[in-house]
């Protein structure tokens, strides 16, 4: 597995990764991380490889967008210096778009996405000495590719690509990890406004993380 002793994965975004977490800082003990895929993250590395005393910490905000990242960029990822640093954001930033056509300042369309995502990837970079950074695309729970948000969602996805290649991190394909499940299971099953998952849908998540920090599901055992 890529991660190692006694490192820290400080994990942000917005109410998906949030999820309930404790404030100011989600870790410790009764549900600090939340109720979804970063707790099941924290639960699995724990139970696999209890030896090296990996730390998780969830930062993330509900209703955040990559605006709102910047913003507190500073306080909760360069102060915490974390070793490895997972970036799922997006969902609000599209939206927005939809939910409150009428108010464009609540808008980040793809330009100022992708600019100011790769402003702090690079940040990160030059101010943390990260030894890993996963980029996951933000995804909206429709299998109808052609339906106006679906489509806006996956020009961010595709935003997120391009950056996961540029900064040379690892890439978490969220939107194709549903995709694989939506074609078995109606998408109100995974999440009844098809933005926040159910606990299945957060284990769609934790488990495309863990696939790319190559975690093996078989340690142990």
């Amino acid at each position: 597995m890529k991660l190692g002793e006694k490192q820290k994965l400080v994990m942000i975004g917005d109410s998906i990764t949030d999820c309930g977490r404790k404030q100011p800082i989600g870790e410790g003990l009764f549900d600090a991380h939340g109720r979804g895929y970063v707790a099941l993250v924290q639960a699995l590395l724990t139970a696999a490889y209890p030896e090296l005393g990996i730390r998780v910490v969830n930062m993330g905000c509900s209703g955040h967008t990559v605006r709102d990242l910047k913003g507190r960029w500073e306080s909760d990822v360069i102060a915490l210096q974390p070793d490895w640093l997972s970036i799922m954001i997006g969902t609000n930033d599209v939206w927005r778009q939809y939910d409150q056509p009428h108010m464009p300042e609540s808008h980040v369309y793809l330009e100022e996405y992708e600019q100011t995502l790769d402003e702090l990837i690079t940040n990160t970079k030059r101010d943390v000495k990260v030894k890993g950074l996963v980029l996951m695309t933000p995804f909206y729970l429709e299998p109808n590719r052609t339906d106006q948000m679906r489509s806006t969602m996956d020009q961010y996805g595709d935003a997120v690509r391009r950056l996961a290649i540029k900064h040379e991190t690892l890439f978490v394909d969220t939107q194709a990890a549903f995709d694989r499940v939506l074609e078995h299971i109606y998408p109100a099953t995974l999440a009844w406004d098809r933005v926040h998952p159910s606990a299945a849908g957060h284990a769609v998540l934790a488990r495309a993380l863990l696939h790319a920090v190559e975690y093996d599901y078989n340690r142990g055992l």
